[in-house]
């Protein structure tokens, strides 16, 4: 059986060759579009936001925009989303709050992206990782699954799962393998397709792996 430096090192190499240059997946143009569009990917598809988030952006792409185009013409545009109404008010919220405290620029901090409505741990760690390039490691559906199929966490939880691969990999990894781990997951190890027995990443760390990995799920 491998062991887990050994496993960490397979699964860098063998992302970086699949996926050596990873695309930030949602559609934007700087921090507050990137922002939005990260709030308003929680329970929809990054294909489906990518699909309503430019007509949004065409006629509100500033926190100051935002306001002047009002919550229920936000939700107008957005209402094909889970959670549409939620996200419609926290947007237009979270917009009035970076123009009366931030003086228009969306905020530079953990803490401080956290205290806007709508804004999650995950939301805030993508937009420090994509928008300001701070070492994060945001932890969504695919990585928390893959993270267990991998022998890398025990899947207790999203925050431990996040721990466990801070600590296996690099700082200066994180940014770049989020992405790759996502795209991944998408791609050959999906909750379907792969059951930690399928993918060629699957097989290579665990050669005699015969029984399905049960992961818990976020």
């Amino acid at each position: 059986m491998l062991k887990q430096k050994e496993r960490v090192e397979i699964i860098t190499k063998r992302l970086n060759e699949i996926f050596p240059k990873p695309p930030i997946p949602l559609i934007h143009n700087d921090e507050f579009t990137l922002l939005i569009a990260v709030l308003l990917s929680a329970q929809s598809t990054d294909k489906k936001v990518n699909e309503l988030s430019p007509a949004l952006f065409k006629i509100a792409n500033t926190p100051e925009s935002m306001v002047a185009f009002g919550e229920k013409n936000i939700y107008n545009k957005i209402k094909q989303l889970g959670l549409s109404k939620t996200k419609a008010k926290n947007i237009y919220n979270l917009s009035i709050i970076i123009l009366n405290q931030f003086c228009g620029q969306v905020p530079k901090s953990l803490d401080e992206l956290e205290s806007l409505p709508g804004v999650g741990h995950k939301t805030a760690s993508v937009v420090m990782a994509q928008a300001f390039d701070v070492p994060t490691f945001p932890v969504d559906t695919h990585i928390h699954r893959l993270a267990q199929r991998w022998g890398l966490t025990n899947g207790q939880s999203v925050k431990q799962t996040e721990k466990d691969l801070k600590r296996h990999f690099p700082r200066n990894c994180w940014n770049k393998l989020h992405l790759q781990i996502i795209y991944y997951g998408r791609e050959f190890c999906t909750a379907r397709g792969c059951d930690g027995t399928v993918c060629d990443i699957c097989k290579e760390l665990y050669p005699n792996r015969t029984q399905a990995v049960k992961y818990k799920k976020a």
